[in-house]
C-alpha cells in the first residue's frame, strides 16, 4: 500500500489511520476495498519470489526446480522429485534480446485481481470462487471441479499485473500459480546465482506486479541504453 508520497503504508500505519475519523474514508478511497479488508484481516503477511535481475543469468535451474517440487513422480507407490521439466514450471523464465532475462512469478496480490475476475459465484460454505487465496499457504489455487475455464482470470492478471497465469490448451482453466512449496521455495533455494529471494510482499519494490516485457524494456534502457528488443519466449 503506497502513499501519496511514494512511501509505503504498513499494516499497522493503515490500522492506525482509519481509526482517526475520517481518515478512514481517504485510506479506502486510496487502496480499495481489497487491499483494505487484507489490512483488516489479522491474517500473517503475504510473502512473495523477488528477482534480482542483476544476478540472474537466464540459466533457468529456478524452473526445472519448481517444476520437479510441484510435479512429483510416483514411484512404486512413493511420491518422489519430478523430472524438473521447465515446461511445467510455475516461474518461468522469458528472454529478451539485447539480453535480458526476466524471471515471472505470481506477485501474490493482496487484492487479488485474479479471483475478483472470476465470475463463479462464491460458494455459499467457504465463500470462495473457483480460483481463491488459500487460507493456508496465502497462495492463489484453483478449485478445478467448480472452473469454468474461461480465461477471466488470466486476462485480470495480464492486464492488471504479472500475466503469470496461463490457461491449460485443453482445458482452458488456469495454470502456473506460484505454491511456494508450502513455504520453502525451491528456485530459491536452488538458483546457483542467488537471484532470487523469499520475502514479505511491499508495492513500493521496483518492478513490483509488472509483467515481462515491460521489466525488459526498463532493463533494456538501463544497461545498454535501448528500449528495443525481440522477444524469444
Amino acid at each position: 500500500m503506497t502513499k501519496e508520497n511514494g512511501g509505503t503504508f504498513t499494516r499497522r500505519e493503515f490500522l492506525k489511520g482509519i481509526g482517526v475519523g475520517g481518515g478512514a474514508v481517504v485510506l479506502f478511497g486510496q487502496f480499495g476495498i481489497h487491499s483494505a479488508a487484507w489490512a483488516l484481516s489479522g491474517e500473517p503477511t503475504l510473502k512473495m519470489v523477488v528477482v534480482d535481475y542483476n544476478k540472474c543469468t537466464g540459466c533457468r535451474t529456478c524452473e526445472t526446480a519448481c517444476s520437479s517440487r510441484n510435479r512429483p513422480a510416483s514411484v512404486s507407490g512413493k511420491e518422489l522429485p519430478g523430472l524438473g521439466n521447465p515446461y511445467f514450471a510455475n516461474i518461468m523464465v522469458h528472454n529478451f534480446n539485447p539480453d535480458v532475462d526476466v524471471p515471472n512469478v505470481c506477485a501474490m496480490c493482496a487484492d487479488t485481481p485474479c479471483a475478483r475476475a472470476c465470475p463463479v459465484e462464491p460458494d455459499p460454505k467457504t465463500g470462495r470462487r473457483a480460483l481463491y487465496r488459500d487460507q493456508g499457504s496465502h497462495t492463489m489455487r484453483n478449485d478445478a471441479a467448480r472452473c469454468i475455464g474461461c480465461g477471466s482470470c488470466a486476462k485480470a492478471c495480464a492486464s492488471q499485473r504479472t500475466g503469470v497465469i496461463s490457461p491449460n490448451p485443453e482445458t482452458g482453466k488456469p495454470e502456473r500459480m506460484c505454491t511456494l512449496c508450502g513455504g520453502d521455495p525451491q528456485c530459491v533455494k536452488r538458483c546457483p546465482f542467488g537471484a532470487l529471494s523469499y520475502v514479505e510482499v511491499r508495492r513500493d519494490r521496483k518492478f513490483y506486479g509488472l509483467g515481462p516485457k515491460k521489466i525488459a524494456a526498463e532493463l533494456a534502457r538501463n544497461w545498454y541504453g535501448t528500449a528495443g528488443f525481440g522477444g524469444v519466449k
